[in-house]
């Protein structure tokens, strides 16, 4: 598989690489790891070829001191605001497009996340940081609301009422506090992050991909049209769990060695 350009090289501001079954997503653009129109364009290619290319899960982290400080201001600066829809409208087809990739996404937040990366990590299935990282959406110093999709999946994972909080007051909150509220997954001491979001990530990599799927789908499916929406899709969607290798073997494999088997997972 060949990478697309902007994701390979000394000079990408986001990296993709893979450890087998796992690919993971860098953010490389010291110090701050701004959204600056070259770190869109390279989501933007990211996401595309992630959806062409599924992985078996996908890993979202950032080299240097900070995850990102947000948007780089000067792009509201030099928006002309007879193209701000159409402007926002693209940057929204990113976390769209990263939140319908068919495997399981995990964001890793070791330190300060602002404003787009921090919505990002909202349309990933699961997000892990440390007790310390802080997280904000702080559009209002710039008297504006966040335009990625943010508010609305911050609402759908804490309730409105801490949406409106986050939004509205733009205050910083800790890893530790989002933990307590349901929204940060797991929490890893910042000496061993990085290592620990690696096997929290590839632990999904390697269990069976295509169940992995259809959770996804009959969470999306509850979350767009209630349980009843979930009910209707999950006899087709079990069915075809059912008939998956994987499937199979893990039952052989339970039958014959017991709920701690050790069954290497294929993804099929």
């Amino acid at each position: 598989m060949t990478l697309p350009s902007s994701l390979t090289g000394e000079s990408a501001v986001l990296r993709l690489a893979f450890d087998g079954p796992l690919a993971v997503l860098t953010l490389h653009s010291p110090p701050m790891n701004l959204f600056d129109e070259a770190m869109w364009d390279a989501w933007a290619d990211a996401v595309t070829w992630l959806a062409s290319h599924p992985p078996r899960a996908l890993l979202v982290r950032s080299e240097g001191r900070v995850v990102s400080a947000g948007v780089d201001v000067r792009v509201f600066a030099g928006l002309d605001p007879k193209d701000a829809e159409a402007f926002w409208r693209s940057r929204l087809a990113i976390t769209r497009t990263l939140e319908a990739l068919p495997c399981p996404t995990v964001f890793a937040a070791h330190s300060l996340t602002l404003t787009a990366a921090f919505e990002l990590a909202l349309a990933c299935d699961l997000v892990v940081a440390t007790p310390q990282a802080r997280f904000g959406l702080v559009e209002r110093k710039v008297a504006f609301t966040p335009a990625m999709g943010g508010t609305q999946r911050l609402a759908e994972r804490v309730g409105p009422a801490r949406a409106r909080e986050l939004v509205m007051t733009g205050d910083l909150y800790r890893g530790s506090v989002l933990a307590d509220w349901g929204l940060v997954n797991a929490l890893f001491p910042p000496d061993s992050f990085d290592t620990d979001a690696h096997a929290y990530a590839m632990r999904l990599a390697t269990g069976p991909t295509r169940a992995h799927e259809a959770t996804k789908n009959v969470v999306r499916r509850y979350l767009d049209g209630g349980v009843s929406a979930a009910d209707a899709a999950l006899p087709a969607l079990a069915a075809a769990v059912a008939a998956t290798a994987d499937h199979g073997r893990a039952v052989t494999a339970f039958l014959a060695d017991g709920p701690e088997h050790t069954t290497e997972y294929q993804g099929r």
